[in-house]
């Protein structure tokens, strides 16, 4: 079988010649399409479903939200192993599908199951799915650059704007913001005032939502024009919250002014982001989509970030924290230095150990084509040039010469004996 794939090869040099090259483009083309990152993404193959009660302890969240969650997402295909985790007001569940599993269609599956188990959750509490990302997808964090802005109004500038033009970016899953204070209308309630009133406190809880809302009326028409009945009741400032009935006393209605003061302020933190122990600042964290190519979305989202500065306020600016562009770069730049290097001087050793200029060039020319060619490979299995694959192919290249200098060598051998035979 060998001997006639040789004598084929021989006899129709063109067409292997025609091969080689083919197979050098398609490599070349694979080269530009294989995703670029620093480091492999080692992460399980997981969809994280995350639920928010507040106020509850960690052991109602397992008995009521985790443990339903947890025994009706069993049986889903392709499913490896189930984890869950319960703290104050939170529950994760960690759903860690097969490799091969294609990951939207696990999302796809799991929430197929939690339409079903919703019903065995407390009323009004909504598991939702987490990002599409990766434990390695956090790929830029930036901060905003405003002195003359006080931080809520950064956080609004943040979650209002910079966010919702970045979310737009192709491969961004997710932009996860950070810092400042989120504002919120606070409503402080005086308990004596509350028992003065004989109000209780579901009550002027349930006012307060009930007025912030629109509410849609019927169309009715008068002398041949049609009109349509709506009532306006979205709260849009802090004398609105304070108008708002919680009772009547002696047909005068009380109102939150009140029983209580109102006032916008920040939502409760858990802690706070210090730049370099400068201060405090906003930002967020960009998060990419799972098997993208990292360096593209980095510099798509840099792209982004240009066309949203022009609508920033006067002196407000990008500041990049963390940006695995540049890590990425230098860490494949000195792989593929390495590879170049590799490359020559094993060139070099081959022309110096067969003394024929010849021979040789047809076993250096398996290097380029070999090493194109195994990124055909690389984009069929899914993997991205990183550091560790870069370095795989730069341990290869000796390897890769080993047939050709024995294939040269025996046949230097066997036409030196073929000529001693025809000289007696």
């Amino acid at each position: 079988m060998i001997n006639q794939l040789i004598s084929l090869s021989l006899k129709n040099r063109y067409l292997v010649l025609l091969a080689a090259i083919g197979l050098f483009a398609w490599g070349v083309y694979a080269v530009r399409e294989n995703p670029i990152d620093a480091i492999p993404d080692l992460s399980e193959n997981q969809v994280i479903v995350f639920t928010e009660w507040q106020g509850r302890s960690p052991q109602v969240m397992e008995d009521q939200v985790t443990y339903p969650l947890v025994s009706n997402l069993q049986g889903i295909p392709k499913v490896r192993a189930i984890r869950a985790t319960s703290m104050f007001g939170m529950s994760f569940v960690y759903i860690v599908f097969e490799d091969k599993a294609d990951v939207y269609w696990a999302r796809s599956r799991v929430l197929e199951r939690l339409n079903y188990a919703q019903r065995l959750l407390p009323q009004g509490i909504t598991p939702t799915l987490g990002p599409d990302g990766t434990g390695v997808g956090h790929i830029l964090w930036y901060t905003l650059d405003a002195k003359n802005m006080d931080l809520g109004e950064q956080r609004a500038l943040q979650d209002w704007y910079v966010k919702l033009g970045l979310q737009t970016v192709p491969g961004v899953s997710e932009v996860a913001s950070f810092g400042g204070f989120e504002k919120q209308y606070q409503v402080t309630i005086d308990p004596n005032k509350l028992n003065y009133y004989h109000i209780p406190l579901s009550q002027v809880l349930r006012s307060i939502k009930s007025n912030n809302n629109d509410v849609g009326g019927r169309k009715f028409e008068m002398n041949g024009t049609g009109y349509i009945v709506r009532g306006l009741g979205y709260i849009k400032s802090l004398a609105d919250v304070e108008s708002i009935p919680v009772g009547v006393i002696n047909t005068i209605p009380v109102k939150i002014k009140d029983i209580a003061t109102v006032q916008m302020g920040g939502d409760e933190r858990l802690g706070i982001f210090d730049q370099n122990g400068n201060g405090e600042a906003v930002g967020g964290i960009v998060v990419m989509r799972y098997g993208e190519n990292a360096d593209k979305v980095i510099h798509a989202v840099k792209t982004k970030m240009e066309d949203i500065q022009k609508g920033l306020p006067a002196g407000v600016k990008f500041k990049i924290a963390y940006d695995r562009s540049e890590l990425i770069e230098n860490a494949v730049g000195s792989v593929k230095h390495t590879l170049i290097e590799e490359m020559i001087t094993v060139s070099i050793i081959v022309i110096l150990f067969l003394l024929s200029i010849k021979s040789a060039l047809s076993i250096i020319i398996q290097i380029p084509i070999t090493i194109a060619a195994s990124f055909i490979l690389l984009n069929a299995i899914g993997i991205s040039s990183n550091i560790m694959s870069l370095t795989g192919i730069a341990l290869a290249i000796g390897v890769i010469v080993d047939n050709g200098i024995v294939m040269v060598e025996n046949s230097h051998r066997n036409l030196s004996i073929a000529q001693e035979k025809e000289k007696s």
